[in-house]
């Protein structure tokens, strides 16, 4: 397996590259800005790309050349990502501004890298994968505070289905991943203020979804045993929803 992985430095990316690294796959994994983990700069297996999202000529520059490679990644995981507040009270300016910065880092990017994927993969006729981290805002939606993100997140998911729909007969296969409330370092804020008993309340478990759990259903998609699954939503989320 060779696999690029988007915001891989941290929580749910971190634990997606660990699991892929343990299955003996080689790795590009980005990050904005923080470390990459000593465990992934020491692995020979995995290469490091400190790449903006939010910025097209940084993602153009930093990404598009990884397929023009020789050997490319057979496998593309979008799961970087932004959750900016823009309350419906905010001036439209700024609103517009945070609604745009989400759809770019969400949105616009992933499905660019998905392009450029599918483009080579389509050329090299030796199949891929798409796995595209959304979340369960694309499906419950969120507060209003957040639509933004989670307009970007079903608009993921459309992405996801279009591609499945037109890519299997040139084996490749596209799946989307809907988190519900992930026990990261970026949640730590909610459970430090409303405690981890109130964050599970109607799930069906009395803990938080681990991201070890969301890497593990990564990389076993990214295995390739389940290809006819194309087009399909993994819901992890603690049985908050049900579908």
């Amino acid at each position: 397996m060779y696999a690029l992985v988007t915001g891989a430095s941290r929580g749910i990316g971190k634990s997606i590259t660990k699991s892929l690294l343990k299955e003996g796959a080689e790795v590009i994994g980005t990050a904005r800005s923080s470390d990459f983990p000593k465990e992934f700069q020491k692995n020979d297996r995995f290469e490091g790309l400190y790449v903006d999202l939010a910025n097209p000529e940084t993602l153009k520059a930093k990404l598009e050349p990884v397929f023009n490679r020789d050997s490319v990644p057979g496998i593309l995981i979008n799961n970087a990502g932004i959750f900016l507040e823009s309350g419906f009270d905010t001036d439209d300016h700024s609103w517009l501004e945070a609604w745009d910065k989400t759809m770019q880092v969400n949105l616009r990017a992933p499905a660019l890298l998905s392009k450029w994927a599918l483009n080579r993969w389509k050329a090299d006729e030796e199949g891929g994968i798409l796995i595209n981290v959304s979340s369960r805002a694309a499906y419950r939606g969120d507060t209003q505070e957040y639509s933004a993100y989670a307009a970007s997140k079903g608009g993921m998911v459309a992405f996801t289905k279009s591609v499945a729909r037109d890519y299997g007969q040139h084996d490749i296969s596209a799946y989307s991943i809907a988190p519900g409330f992930i026990k990261t370092d970026m949640a730590m804020d909610s459970i430090e203020v409303y405690g981890e008993e109130y964050l599970t309340q109607g799930m069906a478990f009395d803990e938080i979804t681990s991201p070890e759990e969301v890497g593990e259903l990564v990389a076993f998609l990214a295995s390739g045993k389940v290809p006819h699954m194309t087009g399909a939503t993994f819901h992890i989320n603690g049985g908050s929803y049900m579908i």
